[in-house]
């Protein structure tokens, strides 16, 4: 016969398939499905002897496909039973020229079997029936690829739906066809699949992402807020230039220390809020850059420590106001309570219970580097973890409550009839500052990844701006560009 023939062919062949031997079964399923169906179960069970009629040896070989009948029924029943085992199944559905020959071959089951030399190559063969006086047709299905010897003609495929790339993974969802029938379905967010005709898809490693094609993971991109961004450029210019600007502010005071403008608003005071401003704008350069364990550490301690350092000092100023006010009344000795030393004690014990408060933060539960994974998917947040949520609040809300407190002070002596009364400046800089950090709860709970530190250096640098804007350039404005008004005089005879 003409599959004998080419089966022989291709064993006896260096150049077709080195290394592969073919073999093969045949059962006559006698035009009936349940014989048919029998002798699919028989050809699927494998691990049975071959034996070759010229080698005294015999082996069980790997089955490679079946070439079933031409008739569509048996056929159907036939890829049922063999499809779960992802057996190609080709039908002989083209004759040759001999009709008696069609008649014998119409009702048999071929089993194709290979056998290989060395490792198993998974080449997947299927041999088409062709007529002996032709052996120039050689037509082979290799890999699943149609590979003509001697001619390019279209051969019908034993699959009806193509094979499934990369990305995608098959489904069988064509009820009543053939298991060869499915669909190929894309891979779901966070998964890929590597291989054609894949059954399954699979995730990612969780600091990796499917590409677009979905059949392979790369490396999640890391997220913080880098000084290379514009972003971080933007807030560190800001940051340095308020530094600067404080540093200005407490040299022309120093310059015009003897004027009455610059004596009268205990200058003490005015200088160490200088230069607490300073460290303010300065903090906020700790929160630029991959965080690190010691970077996550200094940036809230920092920012904590020297935010109620600023506070205090105008604190002590507000309660200079009002101590200066009761001391012009008659039998009036008040100011001795309050003089420079009280000042700088109060700031010193204020200042220290928040250093008590980041201390006991730091050695419980510390804030510390770690990479977010849950509020994106697709890319990974390093930030700062705050350790103790409890002590990062009570840090912010020990500053509220001095900022409440001073206000509340500024508020009262406001109206005194005081020239150098710096009460309604600090009113209006202890209303920005915490209007600021009123707004910035809710904007830093909700800001999404490096937002949320830049939300946190925003109202570092609004808070500063305010105060230094709101105390200072009232002053600078008279210093630099009215000085006739910075004289006892003009202050008596406008008292």
């Amino acid at each position: 016969l003409s599959f004998l023939h080419f089966s022989e062919e291709i064993n006896n062949s260096t150049e077709l398939l080195p290394g592969i031997n073919l073999g093969y079964q045949i059962h006559d399923s006698c035009a009936a499905v349940p014989v048919a169906v029998q002798s699919a179960f028989q050809l699927s069970n494998g691990g049975d002897n071959v034996y070759y009629k010229d080698n005294n040896c015999s082996q069980s070989g790997m089955m490679a496909g079946v070439v079933a009948e031409s008739g569509s029924t048996p056929s159907i029943a036939i890829s049922r039973v063999i499809g779960s085992f992802d057996i190609p199944q080709v039908n002989t559905i083209f004759k040759p020229f001999h009709k008696l020959f069609n008649k014998v071959i119409d009702h048999l089951l071929i089993k194709l079997l290979y056998f290989s030399s060395g490792q198993p190559h998974c080449h997947v063969v299927t041999v088409g029936y062709y007529d002996a006086s032709l052996p120039k047709n050689k037509e082979f299905l290799i890999n699943r690829n149609l590979t003509w010897m001697d001619g390019r003609q279209e051969v019908p495929k034993s699959v009806c739906t193509e094979s499934c790339p990369p990305g995608t993974h098959r489904v069988v969802l064509q009820k009543g066809k053939p298991i060869c029938c499915y669909d190929c379905i894309p891979c779901p967010e966070g998964e890929i699949s590597n291989t054609t005709d894949s059954l399954d898809c699979f995730l990612c490693p969780l600091e990796f992402w499917p590409n677009a094609e979905r059949d392979s993971c790369h490396p999640k991109p890391v997220e913080f807020l880098s000084i290379n961004e514009t972003l971080a450029i933007i807030l560190a210019a800001f940051s340095v230039g308020g530094a600067c600007l404080a540093i200005l502010t407490a040299a022309v005071f120093f310059h015009h220390r003897t004027t009455p403008i610059v004596r009268a608003n205990n200058s003490e005071l005015s200088f160490l809020l200088l230069f607490s401003l300073t460290l303010c704008f300065l903090c906020s350069l700790t929160f630029i850059g991959a965080p690190t364990e010691w970077s996550c550490m200094l940036r809230h301690s920092a920012f904590g420590i020297t935010f109620v350092l600023c506070i205090s000092c105008v604190l002590g100023k507000t309660i200079v106001v009002l101590m200066a006010f009761k001391a012009t009344l008659p039998g009036s000795n008040v100011m001795k309570w309050f003089g420079p030393p009280q000042q700088r004690l109060t700031v010193v014990l204020l200042t220290f219970v928040q250093v008590l408060i980041c201390t006991v933060w730091l050695v419980l539960r510390p804030p510390f580097p770690m990479k977010n994974f849950s509020t994106y998917k697709e890319r990974i947040i390093l930030e700062c973890a705050l350790g103790s949520a409890i002590g990062f609040w009570a840090v912010l809300g020990y500053i509220g409550l001095l900022a409440v407190f001073c206000f509340v002070l500024a508020v009262l002596a406001r109206k005194l009839p005081d020239n150098f009364n710096e009460a309604k400046f600090i009113t209006f800089s202890m209303l920005i500052f915490c209007a600021v950090w009123l707004t910035f709860i809710p904007a830093y709970v909700s800001s999404p990844g490096k937002f949320t530190v830049a939300v946190e250096i925003f109202a570092i640098l609004a808070s500063s701006f305010g105060l230094i804007m709101c105390i200072f350039a009232p002053k600078c404005f008279i210093i630099l560009c009215h000085p006739e008004r910075n004289t006892k005089k003009y202050l008596m005879n406008k008292n």
